[in-house]
Parts: structure tokens; C-alpha cells; sequence
């Protein structure tokens, strides 16, 4: 079963919290905050039949902060003793002051949190010598798909990080994750020239990930080298306004790129939320609902508390098309005089917290999915979407599509590259006909205000009519 997070060994005393909390408030703060992290990380990079690298690192500190009004001040140290956490108190408070605050009492109560899931065997006590061996291993199977396989890296990494959050308000919460990836990536060579592969795996949890079917070192090799060699035959993509189907897992890049950010507090709040204003109105289609999920067992995203120490939760941000909720931090939520969703989240101690997604997902419907496809005369078939670019402002996006196909008479025929699909978010929700009562996840990292955060997208089979395909079919 899973643990308290309570029966964590605590990465900084009690008393030594209240002591530093209470000294952040000396000059008139009104909420202070410490926020301590350990972190182990480890890697292999197998490039060329060879190891690249072999790494292993840890990080260890504490960030600090002050609220006075609308005025945040901010001071981290890699020195978690006493001594080097009273000393980023006094610069966090000198930062936030409003005069002399008098004396303020903290007592911390620890708020028990139950770990999402079970992790069995943390990768930080795997040997070396088997991480490699496992990269070997998928650098062979990749190879072996054909020779027109030219250059294989495989990627592998694993994390444990402990993290600690204390504030003013009595919050004493502590939380620890567990992560693991594994990345394959191939260059395949033919008469189209060199053409690449990608797939990768990840869960929060540990070694024991290998021993699924869905996450064989094999399965992921093989599709890395299959879509390299899928795009050796594929033909130019065709441009125009064209019914897109994605596959399950393909497409949840685009709801969190172009919905999920714009569903975030701080940009509304900024008024660059194409949303902005809108909870209670139809923003997509019925039957859409758009969860962000911080609980979700073992997903990339996942975590027993956010960084700000508040549990992470099921948030309906859209609920058959109707527009519930925003994301919340505690900075957000406070001003606003809203309840925080636990989506405060940091790269590192070295950062502020801000809102961020976590495990972002569009929930199944009831369509047979390979009725979707039947039923779709023509178009795009969209087996894995790649990375984009969105204005959060306007909804406006242009995703690469990573594996696609031409749909013709409702069969997949013939393979597709170099296309781009080119939208809006808001249109986009409202153009979807047909949810499937399929359903798959992907891994990724959000990048917001400098700051990388793990996270996770996932949908259904869907069908979109008329999103612009870019390509370069003449």
C-alpha cells in the first residue's frame, strides 16, 4: 500500500522551520514560506554502439519567500543548515519589507498526505552496469529493424526527489518522487534522404517500469526505428483546411499547449487568456471535458502534494464543453479569494512557484474508434503529434505532426511527412465530432517563465473537422 507522506524523514527540524519562518515575518510580511529539496539524478547516454555518458548528480536546498501585499520577495541557498536558512530569511525579508513586523509565533502542523501510488524499486539503487545494458539492448533492436537504420541514441534517466514545504500558515507538508524515462531516437537513411524516429517512456515510478508490456525496452525500440522507416516511404502531406483523426495519446500536446495554458490563473489574471472571463460559457463541443489531474497513479506529472505543499487534485476544467475552472497557485488563488487546485509548481528550489499543468488529459467518450476512422471519407490520420507553438492570448497554434497518414474512403493508406497542423484552440474544441471510448497518456516538459516541469497529456481517438494542414504536397 502506499505511505503517508508524513513517515518521510524530514529534510530540515521542526523547530529550525518555525525559527526561520518566524524570522522572515520580523518585518512585516504577511505570509512567508520555505521550501527545501533533495534530488538525485541519474543517466546514460548511448549514442553510436557506445556509451556517451554515464552521470549521476545531487542536488540539495532551500528557496525562501516573503509576501508583503502585492510585493514577493525571493532568496535560495544550497546551505540548509540553521545558519544558511536564517540568512535567506533576512534577504527574502529585507526584499518584501514594510517596517517593523513584531514578533509572530509559527507552529507547524504536518499535513498528511497519502501517496498517489506504490514505487517498488527506485532506479537509484539499480547498477550501472544493467541501465547500460539496457540501452544495449535497444540500440541492438532498433538496428536490427533494417539496414537502412544509420544512427541510434538511447536515452535513460531516473530521479528521486524529496521535496519539504513550511509555511506561515501553519503547513508542514513533505512528498517523494520517483521518476524514470527511457528515449530511443533513430536516423534512417533511404531515397527520401535521412529520416528520424522518436519514442519515448516515462512513469513516477521505478525499475520495475521495464517489466510492463507497454514499456519493453523492445516495444519502444521498435516503434523509434518504425516511424524513421515508415517516413522513407512517405509521401509529401497535402495543404488545406482537412478532417484530422487523432490517435489515442496523439494529440494531447495540442490541448495542453493551446487550451491548458490559457486555462492557467496567472494568464488570465494577466488578461492573456484567450478564456479569460468565460466560466459558464461553451468553449467546445459537447461531450469534451478537459481534466488536469495532479493525482493521477504513476503519470509523469504526478506527485502526492504540489510544490507549494497543498495536495494535488482531480480539477474539471471543462466539463462537456463548458469552461469550470481555471488552474490555481497559492499567490493566485489568495488574491482572488479562491481555493488553491495544487498547481503550484518549481524546476527547483532555486525557483518560484507559479502555476503549472500536471497530468492534462481529455477524457474517453463513448465512439468505437474504429468506427471514427470508417466514418472519416477523408483526410489526415494523426498517429503521434509532435511539438508546437501557441499564442495563449489568441489560441492560435502550429503543431509538427511526428506520424500521420492519408485517409482515404475510411482506410489509413499511405504515410505522410513534413506536416504541420495550424489552428486555434477555442475553434478546436468546438470542431470536434466524434470521441472515442479509447485512451492513452504521453510524457513531456513544459516550459514556462524559464522554468521545466515533467508533465503529462493524454486523449481519446478523436476526429477534428477542417484544422489547416500545413505540407508541401504541390
Amino acid at each position: 500500500m502506499p505511505v503517508a507522506t508524513d513517515a518521510l524523514p524530514a529534510l530540515i527540524e521542526t523547530d529550525v522551520l518555525e525559527r526561520v519562518l518566524g524570522a522572515c515575518l520580523r518585518t512585516g510580511g504577511d505570509f512567508a514560506e520555505v521550501f527545501a529539496e533533495d534530488r538525485v539524478n541519474n543517466s546514460v547516454l548511448f549514442d553510436d554502439g557506445r556509451v556517451e555518458e554515464l552521470s549521476s548528480g545531487r542536488e540539495r536546498g532551500a528557496g525562501v519567500r516573503v509576501i508583503s501585499g502585492d510585493t514577493t520577495g525571493f532568496a535560495h541557498t544550497a546551505d540548509i543548515s540553521e545558519r544558511g536558512l536564517l540568512a535567506a530569511a533576512e534577504a527574502a525579508a529585507a526584499a518584501a519589507s514594510k517596517g517593523d513586523g513584531g514578533v509572530r509565533t509559527i507552529a507547524l502542523k504536518h499535513r498528511s498526505v497519502i501517496a498517489p501510488h506504490l514505487v517498488l524499486k527506485p532506479g537509484s539503487g539499480v547498477a550501472k552496469a544493467d541501465k547500460v545494458a539496457l540501452a544495449k539492448r535497444a540500440d541492438e533492436v532498433a538496428r536490427g529493424r533494417s539496414g537502412s537504420i544509420k544512427q541510434v541514441t538511447v536515452g535513460y534517466g531516473d530521479s528521486r526527489r524529496r521535496i519539504l514545504v513550511a509555511n506561515s500558515d501553519g503547513v508542514l507538508a513533505g512528498d517523494e518522487q520517483v521518476r524514470t524515462r527511457f528515449v530511443v531516437q533513430t536516423v534512417a537513411t533511404g531515397d527520401t534522404g535521412m529520416q528520424t524516429g522518436f519514442h519515448s517512456a516515462g512513469k513516477t515510478i521505478g525499475w520495475e517500469m521495464f517489466d510492463e508490456e507497454e514499456y519493453d525496452i523492445e516495444v519502444i525500440a521498435q516503434r523509434a526505428a518504425d516511424r524513421a522507416l515508415t517516413k522513407l516511404k512517405a509521401r509529401p502531406a497535402p495543404s488545406g483546411k482537412l478532417t484530422i483523426v487523432l490517435n489515442r495519446g496523439a494529440g494531447g500536446t495540442m490541448f495542453h499547449e493551446a487550451c491548458g495554458h490559457g486555462l492557467e490563473a496567472d494568464l488570465v489574471m494577466k488578461e492573456t487568456s484567450v478564456f479569460r472571463g468565460r466560466v459558464g460559457q461553451r468553449v467546445a463541443a459537447p461531450g469534451v471535458t478537459i481534466v488536469d489531474d495532479g493525482s493521477y497513479p504513476r503519470e509523469w506529472g504526478t506527485s502526492a502534494i504540489d510544490d507549494e505543499g497543498h495536495p494535488t487534485q482531480r480539477n474539471v476544467l471543462i466539463e462537456d464543453g463548458v469552461l469550470t475552472d481555471y488552474m490555481w497557485d497559492f499567490r493566485h488563488a489568495r488574491k482572488e479569494g479562491h481555493g488553491q487546485s495544487g498547481n503550484g509548481r518549481r524546476q527547483s528550489y532555486e525557483c518560484l512557484p507559479i502555476v503549472r499543468m500536471t497530468n492534462t488529459y481529455l477524457l474517453a467518450g463513448t465512439d468505437d474508434p474504429a468506427n471514427i476512422l470508417s466514418s472519416t471519407e477523408s483526410g489526415v490520420y494523426c498517429a503521434k503529434l509532435g511539438g508546437g507553438q501557441v499564442d495563449t492570448a489568441t489560441g492560435d497554434f502550429v503543431f509538427g505532426m511526428v506520424e500521420a497518414y492519408l485517409i482515404e474512403n475510411g482506410e489509413i493508406t499511405e504515410p505522410l511527412r513534413d506536416a504541420n497542423l495550424i489552428g486555434n484552440g477555442p475553434e478546436v474544441l468546438m470542431a470536434i465530432d466524434a470521441i472515442g471510448n479509447d485512451f492513452a497518456t504521453g510524457i513531456g516538459t513544459c516550459g514556462k517563465d524559464g522554468q521545466g516541469v515533467p508533465v503529462s497529456d493524454g486523449n481519446p481517438t478523436l476526429r477534428v473537422q477542417g484544422i489547416t494542414v500545413g505540407g508541401t504536397a504541390t
